[in-house]
C-alpha cells in the first residue's frame, strides 16, 4: 500500500490530530492527471474482474454533509463500465426497512461477485445519525459495531473486497461550500433545511465517526481517513488506493480469465468436431 495512505489499525482516533487539508506536499497537476489515469485503470480492471467472476468489490463512502461523496462516484468512477457498477444510498429507513435488522437493506444491495457496488452513505449511518441523535445508547451501538465486524466478514469470506473511506472534511471548509450552494442555482438543489441543523451537531458526528472507525477498521474490511478540504485531492488519493488494491487480484483475474479461455475454446472445438463428423 501507497504511503501517502495507510488503512486505520488503531483502537483510539482524535480526528482533531488528521489535518482535512492535507495534500502531502503533492503537485496538483499532476494529481489531477494522474487521477485521469487511475480512473482508466480502473475500468480495465473492472473488466477482468467482470469477466472472472471470482470477487465483487463493496466500496463504502461516510463523511459530513459536503465531503464530497457525489464527486468521488463521479470523477474517480467516471470510466467505469456502467453495467458493472452500482450506487446504493442510505437515508431515513422506509417503515418495511424499519421491521428488519439495521443490516438487512444493506445486505440486498451488496455486490455480487464480478461488481463494484458503492455505498453513497451506508449502513454505518445507523452507529452515527442514530447515536447522534440519541435514538440508541451506547450498549445498542456496542452491539451494532459487533455486527458490522460480523456482516462484513461474511462478506469477505464470500470474496467480496471491501474499501471503506471516510472522506475528511474541514468545519470552516463545509461552511464555505453550503454557503456556495446557496449562492450557485444549479447545486441549490442539493441543498436542505437538514444541512445546517446536522452541522450544530459538529463535535457529536467527530467523535460518533471516530469510535465507528475504530471499532470497526479491520484487516479485510480496512477504513481510510481522506482528507477532503482539496477535491482534486480526495479524488487522486482514492483513485490511487483502489488501483492499489485491486491491481493485487489482477494475476489471479487473469489466470482465470485464461483457463474460461480456454475450456470455451475446447468446447467449439468440440462441437465443430461433432458438426464434421456428422455431415
Amino acid at each position: 500500500m501507497s504511503k501517502e495512505l495507510q488503512p486505520v489499525n488503531s483502537k483510539a482516533i482524535n480526528l482533531k490530530d488528521i489535518d482535512p487539508s492535507n495534500t502531502g506536499a503533492c503537485d496538483k497537476e499532476k494529481c489531477l492527471l494522474d487521477t485521469t489515469k487511475f480512473s482508466r485503470e480502473l475500468s480495465v480492471l473492472q473488466e477482468s474482474m467482470y469477466a472472472a467472476q471470482s470477487n465483487g468489490v463493496l466500496i463504502v463512502l461516510q463523511g459530513m454533509d459536503t465531503s464530497g461523496k457525489d464527486g468521488t462516484v463521479s470523477h474517480v468512477f467516471s470510466s467505469v463500465n456502467p453495467q458493472g457498477c452500482a450506487v446504493a444510498s442510505f437515508k431515513v429507513p422506509t417503515p418495511q426497512e424499519a421491521l428488519h435488522d439495521f443490516l438487512w437493506r444493506a445486505h440486498a444491495h451488496t455486490p455480487s461477485r464480478g461488481q463494484i457496488t458503492i455505498f453513497n452513505r451506508s449502513h454505518y449511518e445507523d452507529v452515527l445519525v442514530t447515536r447522534v441523535h440519541k435514538l440508541v445508547d451506547k450498549k445498542v451501538c456496542e452491539q451494532r459495531y459487533e455486527h458490522i465486524r460480523n456482516f462484513e466478514k461474511l462478506l469477505t469470506d464470500n470474496n467480496t473486497i471491501i474499501l471503506k473511506f471516510f472522506l475528511h472534511i474541514g468545519k470552516d471548509e463545509q461552511k464555505e461550500r453550503l454557503l456556495a450552494r446557496e449562492q450557485d442555482t444549479s447545486k441549490a438543489w442539493k441543498l436542505s433545511s437538514g444541512d445546517w441543523e446536522e452541522r450544530k451537531f459538529w463535535d457529536e458526528y467527530q467523535t460518533a465517526y471516530e469510535d465507528a472507525i475504530a471499532a470497526t477498521s479491520t484487516k479485510n474490511a480496512p477504513w481510510y481517513i481522506i482528507p477532503a478540504d482539496h477535491k482534486w485531492y480526495r479524488n487522486y488519493i482514492i483513485g490511487k488506493t483502489l488501483v492499489e488494491t485491486l491491481s493485487e487480484y489482477k494475476e489471479e483475474w487473469q489466470d482465470a480469465l485464461a483457463a474460461m479461455g480456454k475450456a470455451r475454446l475446447k468446447e467449439l472445438e468440440v462441437m465443430r468436431s461433432g458438426k464434421t463428423n456428422g455431415s
